[in-house]
C-alpha cells in the first residue's frame, strides 16, 4: 500500500492524536497540528516524534497555520496526500442565549478551520494530481435532540457537511476524493468521565473508542472510489435511540 503523508488538525489529544497514531504505526509520514503548542508538543512526544513526524502549532481558523502545515509537509516528506480536517469544538448553549461572539466561535474554528485548511491544500493536491480531504462532522447533524441545545456548534458541523459535498463535486474530476466521518459519542476528553451515561444514544448501547474513528479514517484515505459521502462511526446513533 503506498506510504501517504497525512496532515491531521486538532491532533494534541483524542481522535486526532489516535488518527495520527493509526497512520504511524502503518508506516505513512504525519504532520500534526494543535493550537496549543505545549499539548502539542507532549502529543508529539508521546507518538514518538520519529523521522517520520513533524508538528505545527496554530489557530486553523488562521489560513496561515494550513500553509504552514501544507509547506511542511512537503518540505519535509515532500507530498501532502490526505487532510484530515478534526480540529473542532462543541458546548451547549440555549438558542436565545447565543449572541454573535458565541457562534462565532464556531464558525471560525469548526466552519473556517476546515474551510481554509483545505483551501490551503488543493493546490498540492492539483500538483499531485490526486489527494484526499476527510472532513469531522456528526450524525446530529440529521439527528436533533430535544434537550440538547447546540444550534452553534450544528450550524458549523452542517455546513460542514455541505461543503464536502460540493468540494467533492468540484474536484473530483481532479481524483481529489473528500469525505465526511460523522462519529457518535467517543470516550474522549473532551466529553469527560461522563461519556457512558450516553452510551443509549447509540442503538449499540455503548459509546465509541478512538480506534473505531481512526480505522475508518484509514480506511477512506487507503480507498480509491469513496467520495462526495458522509459516513457515520456512531453505533447506530444516526439511524435512531433507545427510548430509555
Amino acid at each position: 500500500m503506498k506510504t501517504q503523508t497525512v496532515i491531521v488538525t486538532g491532533a494534541s489529544s483524542g481522535i486526532g492524536k489516535e488518527i495520527a497514531k493509526y497512520f504511524l504505526q502503518r508506516g505513512d509520514n504525519v504532520v500534526i497540528n494543535s493550537n496549543t503548542a505545549d499539548k502539542l508538543e507532549a502529543a508529539f512526544k508521546e507518538l514518538g516524534g520519529g523521522s517520520n513526524l513533524a508538528m505545527v502549532a496554530g489557530n486553523v481558523s488562521d489560513k496561515k497555520t494550513g500553509e504552514k502545515l501544507v509547506a511542511t509537509a512537503v518540505e519535509k516528506f515532500g507530498a501532502a496526500d490526505v487532510l484530515v480536517n478534526n480540529a473542532g469544538i462543541f458546548e451547549t448553549r440555549p438558542f436565545l442565549e447565543v449572541d454573535e461572539a458565541y457562534l462565532d466561535r464556531f464558525l471560525n474554528t469548526n466552519l473556517k478551520g476546515t474551510y481554509f485548511t483545505t483551501q490551503a491544500v488543493i493546490p498540492q493536491m492539483l500538483k499531485q494530481h490526486g489527494g484526499v480531504v476527510i472532513n469531522i462532522g456528526t450524525p446530529l447533524v440529521h439527528h436533533a435532540l430535544g434537550g440538547v441545545p447546540i444550534t452553534a456548534p450544528m450550524s458549523s458541523k452542517g455546513a460542514i457537511h455541505s461543503l464536502t459535498l460540493q468540494l467533492a463535486a468540484e474536484f473530483g474530476k481532479d481524483n481529489i476524493r473528500v469525505n465526511t466521518i460523522a462519529p457518535g459519542t467517543i470516550r474522549t476528553p473532551m466529553h469527560g468521565d461522563d461519556a457512558d451515561k450516553t452510551a443509549g444514544l447509540h442503538l449499540l448501547n455503548r459509546i465509541g473508542e478512538v480506534e473505531d474513528v481512526a480505522e475508518m479514517v484509514y480506511t477512506v484515505a487507503k480507498s480509491n472510489f469513496i467520495t462526495g459521502t458522509i459516513i457515520n462511526v456512531d453505533g447506530g446513533a444516526g439511524a435512531g435511540h433507545h427510548v430509555n
